[in-house]
């Protein structure tokens, strides 16, 4: 992290490899998730009842419409990309992903992420893994999705090896 000339610490414009600390949270902007765009997405790519029709989905385990679980995943991402700027982009490099409860219409979506490990590469300094653990609420804080993936992050040109 850089130091302002005020004195605080801010954020660097992206993240490289060893300006990430294990422990070091992130957290994401909103996003509200329509009945429309719930439809939209799963219509396309996840054309099942429970997510297109909301009487049927009445009578679904979920209890009323649900957003496709790669619907909570795809705004989780967007969200993920705006607020944590990863040198080069976020690079998914395997992972896990759980969804405790359904995304409903109305929910506004906000993700907190949390590194876990940080490991530079034996066979390539240039880069190393950084596992996170991004967990994606709604507006009651109740948690619709978890992952925990692991990240090919950059190290900043000119560094060296630590």
């Amino acid at each position: 992290m850089a130091d302002h000339p005020g004195g605080e610490s801010v954020q660097p414009i992206v993240w490289y490899l060893d300006d990430l600390k294990v422990g070091q949270t992130f957290r994401s902007g909103s996003m509200t998730v329509s009945e429309t765009e719930i439809k939209c997405f799963a219509s396309r790519f996840d054309p099942q009842p429970f997510h297109l029709d909301p009487e049927l989905a009445e009578r679904s385990p979920f209890g009323g419409l649900a957003a496709s679980g790669w619907h909570t995943g795809a705004i989780t991402m967007r969200l993920l990309v705006d607020s944590m700027k990863i040198a080069g982009g976020i690079l998914g490099f395997g992972g896990q992903i759980s969804w405790p409860r359904p995304t409903r219409p109305g929910d506004v979506l906000t993700v907190a992420s949390e590194v876990l490990e940080v490991t530079p590469s034996r066979s390539n300094p240039e880069r190393g893994i950084v596992t996170v653990r991004n967990t994606t609420s709604n507006q009651r804080d109740e948690v619709v999705q978890v992952t925990e993936m692991k990240l090919l992050v950059p190290r900043r040109p000119g560094d060296p090896p630590a």
